[in-house]
Parts: C-alpha cells; sequence; structure tokens
C-alpha cells in the first residue's frame, strides 16, 4: 500500500493516520493543525475527489451520510461501512429493533415521540435512567441520571426539538443495567469478524466517575483477563449481529465498535459504534501501529486479516477545556508542544494526539475545542504506560485545563 486517505479532523483520525503512515503515505481530509505538524498532509479537497489505495474514514457522519457507498460506487478501496451499515449507529430506535431481531441481550427499552407517555415509562422503571436521542448527536445525547425529575425535563428537551433539533425527536429510554463498562472493537468484512484487544474507556468528566457524561476522557487497554468476556461477547453479540446482518443484504466493511455492560448475567450491548472509538482508538493505535494498514485494508477488500498478538499495553489521557463539556472555552496558548519548552514528546514511547487545536500566526497552538489533546503513551504493562502518560501530560499547560486522575487506576493496581 502506498497511499492512504483518512477522512476526518480529530484525535482519532490523528492516530489513526499515525498509524498508517509507518507503511504508507497519508493524507487527511480536512485533518487539523497537529495532525499537520506530525508531517502528515492535510488537504480541505473532499475525498470523493482524492486517489488513494485506500480510503479509511473515521466519524460516524460520513458514514450515515453515505460517504463510502460514493467511493465504491467509484470503485475504489473504503474502510467503513455503507449507509445501510452505518444505521446501527445513526438510529438509536433502528438498533434496538435491529438487536431484537438478533436477539442480542440489551436494556430493556422503550422508543417515545410522546412526552406523555415516555414519563409514564419512565416512571415504570427503577434508577438509573437512561434517555438517549435517536440520531446523532456527536457524542452528547445520552444522558444517565438517578433522578426522576431531571430524566422528565431532558425528556421534555429532547422531544421538543430544543436539545438536538430533528435528531433528539424521537428518544429511546432505557433501563440501567448494573456492572462496569468494556470497549470491544471488532473487525469485519462482510462475512467473518475478528476482535481486537478490549479497551476500557472513561466517559464522566470527574475523577470517581462523576459529573456530566462526555465523549471520553481517557481509555487503557488491554483490560486484565479479558479473554473470556472477548470470547462470550462474539458469541453472544457480534455473530448475531453479524448474521442479521447478512439476512438484510448489509455487506458491512469496517469496524463495529461494541461498547458493553458486563453484567452478573453476562455482557449486554449498551451501543453500537460503526467507526473506531474515540479515545479508544488512540490507545488501540498505539498497540496496532504496524499491522493497522494490513488490518484495515484487509477488511475493505473483503480478505479479512488475523491480527498478530500485542504485547505491552497503552493508556491515553485527555486534555480538555473548562467548561467541557457543556461550554468548553478556546483561544488559550498551549504550552508543552512545539518549539515552546518541556515537549510531552520528547518522552520516549510518547505521542500527543490533537483533537481540539489551531494555531496563531506565530505558530502557537491555541484551544479550540471540548477535547483538546489525548496524551497516549505505550509500556510494558499498564502500571508503566499509565506512569508515563501522566508524566508527559504534566509537560502540556494551558489555561483552565481539565483532566481526570484516576484514568486506568484501578487496572494499574492488578
Amino acid at each position: 500500500m502506498s497511499r492512504c486517505v483518512v477522512v476526518g479532523s480529530g484525535a482519532r483520525e490523528h492516530a489513526l493516520a499515525w498509524a498508517l503512515s509507518s507503511v504508507a503515505d497519508v493524507v487527511v481530509t480536512p485533518g487539523n493543525a497537529g495532525i499537520a505538524a506530525h508531517g502528515l498532509s492535510c488537504v480541505a479537497t473532499p475525498a470523493t475527489s482524492l486517489e488513494a489505495d485506500l480510503f479509511v474514514i473515521g466519524p460516524e457522519s460520513p458514514l450515515v451520510d453515505g460517504v463510502a457507498d460514493q467511493l465504491r460506487a467509484q470503485g475504489k478501496c473504503v474502510f467503513g461501512p455503507g449507509a445501510d451499515g452505518a444505521r446501527l449507529e445513526g438510529s438509536k430506535a433502528y438498533l434496538k429493533e435491529f438487536l431484537d431481531a438478533a436477539h442480542v441481550p440489551t436494556a430493556r427499552y422503550g422508543t417515545f415521540r410522546d412526552v406523555g407517555a415516555a414519563t409514564t415509562y419512565l416512571d415504570s422503571l427503577e434508577p438509573p435512567y437512561v434517555i438517549k436521542t435517536d440520531g446523532l448527536a456527536a457524542g452528547k445525547g445520552v444522558l444517565v441520571t438517578s433522578d426522576v425529575a431531571v430524566a422528565h425535563a431532558d425528556v421534555r428537551e429532547k422531544l421538543s426539538g430544543r436539545a438536538f433539533g430533528d435528531a433528539g425527536r424521537t428518544v429511546v429510554i432505557e433501563e440501567g443495567l448494573k456492572g462496569y463498562e468494556c470497549s470491544l472493537h471488532v473487525l469485519c468484512d462482510g462475512t467473518d469478524v475478528v476482535a481486537l484487544t478490549s479497551a476500557q474507556d472513561f466517559k464522566r468528566v470527574g475523577d470517581h466517575d462523576e459529573g456530566p457524561n462526555t465523549g471520553g476522557m481517557g481509555a487503557y487497554a488491554p483490560m486484565p483477563d479479558d479473554r473470556d468476556l472477548v470470547d462470550e461477547a462474539l458469541a453472544t453479540i457480534v455473530q448475531p449481529t453479524l448474521k442479521e446482518l447478512r439476512r438484510r443484504g448489509i455487506d458491512y466493511r469496517g469496524v463495529l465498535y461494541a461498547g458493553l455492560m458486563v453484567t452478573p448475567e453476562g455482557p449486554k450491548l449498551l451501543e453500537y459504534n460503526v467507526r473506531f472509538g474515540d479515545p479508544e482508538t488512540q490507545v488501540l493505535a498505539a498497540l496496532y501501529r504496524d499491522q493497522l494498514a494490513q488490518l484495515l485494508g484487509g477488511v475493505a477488500r473483503g480478505e479479512l486479516v488475523r491480527p498478530s498478538a500485542v504485547t505491552g499495553a497503552a493508556v491515553t489521557v485527555v486534555l480538555a477545556a473548562q467548561g467541557y463539556p457543556q461550554s468548553p472555552r478556546s483561544g488559550d496558548v498551549i504550552t508543552g508542544l512545539g518549539p515552546d519548552g518541556q515537549l510531552a514528546e520528547a518522552l520516549d514511547d510518547v505521542v500527543v494526539f490533537h483533537a481540539g487545536t489551531s494555531t496563531d500566526r506565530d505558530g502557537r497552538f491555541l484551544t479550540s475545542g471540548g477535547r483538546v489533546l489525548s496524551v497516549t503513551a505505550r509500556a510494558k504493562d499498564v502500571a508503566r504506560a499509565r506512569a508515563l502518560a501522566y508524566e508527559a501530560a504534566s509537560r502540556v499547560s494551558f489555561r483552565g485545563l481539565v483532566r481526570r486522575e484516576d484514568i486506568a487506576r484501578g487496572a494499574a493496581r492488578q
């Protein structure tokens, strides 16, 4: 493979492009300032106007919009499902109907467009309450709360269209499952699947899982002693999903990201994403870097490649802007990157992936989004990777910086 195009502009796409660049020339559209600073080409040209041996579509929105279909119609080799497969993430209501048909274990739920029916259903549940927008909401459309009054208010805001416009005019209300969360990324070439190592991300903005849900404040991989869990999830969740995709005539070529809740009854599916998770991609890219191009290319061609076992562990710590996730501030100068002092990436086996950054006329990095940077480290084990990631993160500073201090803490103690 000589040339690859990555579609997207976040830390996930930065991580994918960084990994793929170990064996190929990479172009990112549109990319971001940090990706360009790593020496990768960023262009504003639409993917459909570019040429490459492999196209990798990072975010969910272009997948739901059918960009993979457009590229395949041009004869391009594409990693990412078509619009029919992307509905698994594009519509929560469709996903639940799909899971019922596939007999995949998931939370009890109801789908509503009427406030009265929705609040009546809420009152029949025990806390915590889970309310999801039906459509895409940039990772911000899920509320988990133990306060029924807050749940009622959230339903009213979503169904009125005030919260998320048309994406929220249908809501899915679920029972709150009890257990611990796990992220499983499975590569699918249309006929077969293979799992990557498990990862765990941390959704709440504050330590000890306090505060509002975010897109993710950090992650680590692999999870300890995960083999039995992965095997069970493949048998009870992923394989039935693949069977139902085939039954519906959907040729799914890409990654299925299964958000799992591991309950006393076994793993249950919280959600499917049709693209790599963020920040999980950052740790997976660190672990699979040298083989990622071969893995993704095989999926795109319908020729699944089994990954080699990874060694060591990776941890990523997200540095977010003050006010994230509700109203992040922007425009603050970032120190510790580039030529301005103690460089985070001066440490061996550390890479900083950019999400919400821009540059000023002097070439300084500025904050320009909620999640600003993902500081990622790889080491022999989780404890060493965690220590290295936090050492690197401590070298980065900007006004109001927000980070969790407990990413991978529990795993590091095992």
